[in-house]
């Protein structure tokens, strides 16, 4: 008699992906190539109540569409949210992600100290990842920045942004983020490393220990970064360009794949270059 032998085959479910902001020039890039990319299901896409009765039903891949939904009203389970909103919007799907235990990957920016702090408290429930942005490059670019400043203490740091002519803010949130990496490099704080937004209003003379920001807004430009360090008789410089915008939505896809395996937790982008993805999670 031959023996009879059982394989197993484990076959990984798709993630289930719920897009916050899917209206936006991110959440656009995000519905997009959510529906070709077979990881992942979109069974949410959430937008503002004025947004929802006016846009067209979203591709959801496999030839299906799905309509917009104003809220988080019953919302089918999910894996993790994905959220490219507002302030008030990234409220709303936090609360959703505590309530259901979702995991959150948060690029929304501009949020005041009681929604960093929500968000702190948040990661002691569910696994959660913010970024400035979203570029795998930008997360390398700040890892060596970090390393370089704090073997070149002494030198003069600046750093200059450009973005297209629409951009709103100013500096950009990933030039505060290099210069925080820095600040972390040198082992200081905020009030120690001060930065300095505007030299017309002081004297020609640097001030030891400060961080330079410059802004250029201009044209259609998708987001350039530099990074200078600065001695006598010699400057390194670290630069990351950016061509095609589309970076920042494959960027935040690969976040959302990596987070649905983690434990709660405040992560970053630099954590998902570092840690493997748990499988089978």
């Amino acid at each position: 008699m031959g023996r009879a032998w059982t394989v197993l085959i484990m076959v990984e479910q798709p993630i289930r992906v719920a897009v916050n902001g899917a209206t936006g020039r991110m959440g656009k890039a995000l519905c997009r190539l959510l529906a070709d990319d077979p990881r992942f299901v979109l069974l949410r896409a959430v937008v503002s109540p004025q947004s929802a009765s006016k846009a067209m039903p979203v591709p959801a891949g496999a030839g299906q569409a799905l309509c917009y939904a104003s809220g988080w009203d019953d919302a089918p389970a999910l894996d993790v949210v994905i959220d490219f909103s507002s302030p008030a919007g990234l409220g709303a799907a936090l609360a959703h992600c505590l309530q259901a235990r979702v995991a959150l990957v948060a690029g929304s920016t501009g949020y005041d100290a009681t929604m960093d702090e929500r968000l702190r408290t948040a990661a002691g429930r569910v696994a959660l990842l913010r970024a400035a942005n979203f570029s795998l490059g930008v997360a390398v670019m700040r890892r060596l920045l970090r390393e370089a400043a704090a073997a070149l203490p002494d030198w003069d740091v600046e750093i200059v942004e450009a973005h297209h002519r629409g951009k709103r803010d100013a500096p950009s949130g990933t030039a505060l983020d290099l210069g925080a990496a820095v600040r972390e490099g040198r082992g200081v704080g905020p009030d120690t490393a001060a930065y300095v937004f505007d030299r017309t209003l002081l004297g020609a003379e640097r001030t030891h220990g400060t961080i330079g920001m410059s802004s250029i807004r201009g044209g259609d430009l998708a987001g350039e970064h530099t990074a200078m360090l600065m001695a006598a008789g010699e400057r390194l410089e670290l630069i990351h360009r950016t061509t095609d915008r589309a970076i920042f939505a494959r960027g935040a896809l690969h976040a959302a794949y990596w987070l649905s395996t983690q434990p709660p937790g405040l992560w970053n982008l630099e954590d998902v270059l570092a840690r493997p993805r748990a499988e089978g999670g």
